[in-house]
């Protein structure tokens, strides 16, 4: 049988060159089922378990879908977790690159001044968490009345930290003509409920079931008391020698504790929680993603949608008491068609919170085999020689798509009456030079950055160092990314 390819779809040829240099062979089985839908206009709801694939599913789609033109944003993308809202705004960033597609991402302990000044510019793409999207449509600082597409992700999470009566808030501000897509690994009552108030004749689409986990991730359970959980850690962390490995906690109080210990132990290792400034906690993921270190102890905010497909391990250091994060703890690892391993510390206490999860997910946790003790030390030389070096061959997100953009910097902006068609005009008229060359512009107050596309960077940067930009010559240099 034919594998299926993104060609089959009708994408624009922008979209479809993107999608390659992401290095995405082949639709995953929900962008498969998820895109024609989506493609066509129509509410659906998909219920598919974390790892599938599932943002390129919906930002594909919609930034096939999204009129360049119009100026107010045409898409929202409410997700739980800042973390979540990040990564999925450099996916939207990622896919639409060649169709200029504008992002802004909304969430809470980053600067709201910051975030309503980007709302005055050309935004195509919202993504927010639903508090922060809430403050932004009620202190008026941006339209909702070109709003197209509204997306739901993680919504049984989104009803476990209950944001459901801002999200119904949110609905209720935005055009009542526009297609709503939810994402959930789990369909509860509520989320059903939710989907019966708002959304027009939806699709169901069933992409697996929470029991298919156990074919990705093999999983193993240690009964242990509470306070034998640290050596046995450090024991199974020195016989499997993971490549990646997620540490999850129940507490912010307990993943300090653990944390603290590990480093006594020599780990190199870091922690994230909510307790922490988000600044430090966006710093921490992305340290992670890179390879600069091998462990992580967390809560559940790094949980959810999280993608980072080197995690070859996690540990449930405590038995979540919420059958739901079970299942979406374990699926920080096995990602893709990579397999995964999850180890669960059962602690006397956690025997009713076992039954409820091993009925949820329709299979019994197997029973862990304790260690030796002789062989953790034959292989303790090992773990620590590779503890200590970074992970190989961590290709970031968009690395092929950068290699032939280059992001310039003109000292020049809003308080100098700057505009995109100043940038646009000057650019168009160099030699060899044409709109379709041109990424995304963002002007700021002293400062404008444009991507230039298409390996032509270089040619514009010497020839605007004398060439005029609205009347005058700018200093132009190549940007940080």
């Amino acid at each position: 049988m034919k594998a299926p390819s993104f060609n089959e779809y009708n994408l624009s040829q922008d979209l479809l060159k993107a999608i390659e240099l992401l290095n995405y062979k082949e639709p995953t089985p929900v962008q498969e089922q998820t895109l024609p839908h989506v493609l066509e206009g129509k509410d659906i709801i998909v219920k598919s378990r974390t790892g599938s694939g599932k943002t390129a599913s919906f930002a594909i789609p919609i930034c096939e879908r999204i009129n360049w033109e119009e100026n107010k944003p045409q898409a929202l993308i409410l997700t739980p977790t800042r973390e979540l809202a990040t990564q999925v705004s450099e996916d939207f960033f990622h896919i639409g690159r060649f169709k200029r597609i504008k992002v802004v991402a909304l969430y809470g302990k980053a600067p709201f001044h910051l975030q309503a000044k980007q709302m005055k510019q050309k935004t195509h793409v919202v993504v927010g968490t639903p508090g922060r999207t809430l403050d932004h449509l009620e202190k008026g600082t941006w339209d909702t009345s070109e709003i197209q597409y509204l997306v739901i992700d993680e919504a049984d999470e989104m009803l476990r930290m209950g944001f459901m009566e801002e999200v119904q808030s949110i609905i209720n501000q935005l055009p009542k003509e526009r297609v709503t897509l939810l994402f959930s690994a789990t369909l509860p009552k509520d989320i059903k409920d939710l989907s019966r108030a708002y959304m027009k004749e939806p699709t169901l689409i069933e992409i697996e079931a929470a029991s298919v986990a156990s074919d990705q991730v093999a999983q193993y359970r240690y009964d242990i008391l509470e306070e034998e959980k640290i050596n046995l850690l450090e024991q199974l962390t020195i016989l499997e020698n993971p490549e990646s490995c997620m540490i999850f906690c129940n507490t912010q109080v307990q993943v300090d504790a653990v944390y603290e210990d590990l480093i006594s132990k020599g780990y190199r290792v870091q922690k994230i929680h909510g307790g922490m400034e988000q600044k430090e906690r966006f710093q921490v993921m992305e340290d992670f993603r890179k390879g600069s270190f091998r462990y992580l102890v967390a809560t559940d905010v790094a949980a959810r949608g999280i993608d980072i497909d080197h995690v070859t391990h996690v540990v449930n250091y405590d038995l979540p008491e919420d059958k739901e994060s079970y299942v979406h703890r374990i699926g920080r690892t096995g990602r893709g068609n990579k397999k995964g391993k999850a180890i669960t510390f059962v602690s006397p206490r956690d025997h009713y919170y076992l039954k409820n999860i091993e009925e949820y997910v329709g299979y019994s946790i197997s029973q862990g085999t304790f260690p030796d003790q002789e062989e953790v030390e034959k292989q303790r030389q090992d773990f620590k020689l590779k503890m200590y070096t970074r992970l190989e061959h961590v290709e970031e997100k968009g690395t092929k798509l950068n290699e032939e953009i280059m992001k310039l910097h003109i000292n020049a902006g809003k308080k100098t009456k700057m505009r995109p068609v100043d940038i646009v005009g000057t650019l168009c008229n160099l030699p060899g030079i044409t709109a379709q060359d041109i990424g995304i512009i963002n002007i700021l107050d002293v400062s404008t950055f444009v991507e230039i596309l298409n390996n032509k960077g270089d040619k514009v940067l010497r020839t605007l160092q004398t060439t005029p930009i609205k009347g005058r010559l700018r200093r132009v240099t190549k940007a940080d990314r």
